[in-house]
């Protein structure tokens, strides 16, 4: 069900089969926002992981922009505004918690999440573990002081080792802070979420979501 978060952001939600409250899970899109790929991915994990599920726009206003136009305008973004979207939309779901979980960079965003200490569990998926140089503004603030002002230990951070956007002196940083942090041999950016992408790998997507599911729906 599409719906309109207390911002304005436009977000899509679905209850899970039992409706038992318990876990939530709010799914911050990559640059591209939005879209059917994310509306089958709420419809999906509601159903296959039975919780409440919610995702919003990463752009709200901005949506008709093109993959390059977003790049350029990530500088404009403001973590007050996304984590705020992503705390209205947790609050949307009613669920007794909520964990959070994000790809590229929305998995930056999960990691920046945490400075909010609103989410029970974060996992990233090949999240940028420092703004890129093209992105800094006063809006964004790194994800690694982020990190501090939570609970680092409830971050699982998925990447693979190809990945430039996730170089290996950050990630060996991101590990440093007590991140678990799960790395794919030969792994491009991307290659998880979205099958149509050349990066998708399968088998490594299908093991990176059982992980995602382990860590969501456990104990830390």
């Amino acid at each position: 069900m599409q719906i309109t978060l207390p911002s304005g952001t436009k977000a899509v939600i679905e209850k899970s089969v039992s409706d038992r409250g318990g876990t939530g899970l709010v799914i911050i899109p990559d640059v591209m926002g939005l879209r059917p790929l994310f509306f089958d991915m709420v419809k999906h994990l509601a159903s296959e992981w039975d919780i409440n599920v919610c995702s919003f726009e990463l752009y709200p206003e901005l949506e008709h922009l093109n993959v390059e136009e977003r790049l350029e305008a990530a500088s404009r973004l403001e973590d007050s505004r996304v984590v705020g979207d992503a705390i209205e939309a947790a609050d949307t779901l009613q669920s007794d918690k909520v964990a959070i979980l994000g790809f590229c960079m929305g998995g930056m965003y999960t990691l920046k999440a945490v400075s909010s200490q609103r989410f029970s569990k974060h996992c990233s998926f090949y999240g940028m573990i420092r703004v890129p140089e093209a992105w800094k503004s006063e809006g964004h603030s790194e994800p690694i002081s982020c990190l501090q002002k939570g609970n680092a230990k409830s971050v699982l951070a998925i990447v693979g080792s190809e990945d430039t956007w996730t170089p290996k002196e950050d990630v060996d940083l991101l590990s440093s802070t007590g991140v678990t942090v799960v790395s794919y041999e030969g792994a491009d950016h991307g290659f998880v979420h979205d099958s149509s992408r050349p990066a998708h790998r399968p088998l490594d997507a299908a093991d990176a979501w059982v992980k995602a599911k382990d860590w969501v729906l456990g104990d830390i």
